[in-house]
């Protein structure tokens, strides 16, 4: 198992060390059994109920030690402290069991410019047998000197669907249960020290979250692609929203500001 203090630590280092411009070409593998009493704690903290496939979203925590992993090496670019989760993609081929085995890969891929620096994913497959049957794109943004893009349009709150109250310890329960301990999670004083008035919530919570309010309603094969718009303070409210589209639906999270802007498709 992955140990993700240390980790931390180390990253907190990178700022001082980190001055690359290429991603290496290294990858990370491993075997998982699900553990179901962490993967009960997991749907809690995130609002899934108890069933025998895993949400589509919890493999992305098994694989995060992997992925830290990988950006805590000696030949990754860019320091950790900063680097800022802008979206996630999840395609999942059909449902994960939880008493299947896992063969987890882990790479990094496809540095390109963003406006406001640079960006690049970190890319975590899951296959069964031999069989692809999930993948995750976590996309990240190095700031920096970026290629100059239009403002977008103010964008207009849609109607909400509902509304969540999240208390001010939801970043440290979701931090227990996914090993991001990232400390612009955890206490207000921990997020000052890196901007942050007040903790805020993890995207992939935010994420996990929204996917388990279509619980029970999802087909078996599908894509779910998120861009993280801006944190969500700790304690806070959030809208929740959904709408059909073609072959899917639309859905997001606001409060003054939109926080979460996502698809689901297939």
């Amino acid at each position: 198992m992955t140990n993700l203090t240390l980790l931390y630590a180390k990253a907190a280092l990178t700022g001082f060390t980190r001055r690359g411009t290429e991603l290496p070409e290294s990858s990370l593998d491993a075997e998982i059994t699900v553990d179901p009493e962490h993967l009960a704690r997991y749907n809690k903290v995130c609002g899934f109920g108890v069933r025998d496939e895993l949400p589509i979203t919890y493999p992305h925590v098994l694989g995060f030690g992997l992925q830290i992993r990988l950006m805590t090496g000696r030949e990754f670019p860019f320091p950790l402290p900063g680097l800022v989760h802008v979206a996630n993609r999840i395609t999942q081929h059909r449902p994960l069991l939880v008493p299947e085995p896992l063969s987890l890969h882990v790479v990094l891929a496809n540095l390109r410019p963003h406006a406001r620096g640079q960006q690049f994913d970190v890319v975590t497959t899951v296959c069964v047998e031999g069989e692809e049957a999930w993948v995750d794109v976590s996309t990240y943004l190095r700031r920096g000197r970026g290629v100059p893009e239009r403002k977008p349009p103010r964008e207009e709150p849609p109607v909400p669907t509902a509304t969540w109250r999240l208390p001010g310890d939801l970043g440290r329960r979701y931090a227990d249960v996914s090993g991001d301990r990232n400390p612009i999670h955890l206490h207000a004083l921990t997020a000052k020290a890196f901007g942050f008035p007040r903790a805020i919530a993890h995207g992939m919570w935010s994420k996990a979250r929204c996917l388990a309010a279509f619980e029970g309603r999802l087909p078996d094969a599908y894509e779910v692609d998120v861009r993280f718009k801006a944190p969500i303070p700790l304690p806070g409210e959030v809208d929740f929203s959904t709408s059909p589209t073609g072959d899917g639906r639309r859905f997001a999270l606001w409060s003054h500001r939109p926080h979460l802007e996502g698809v689901i498709s297939g």
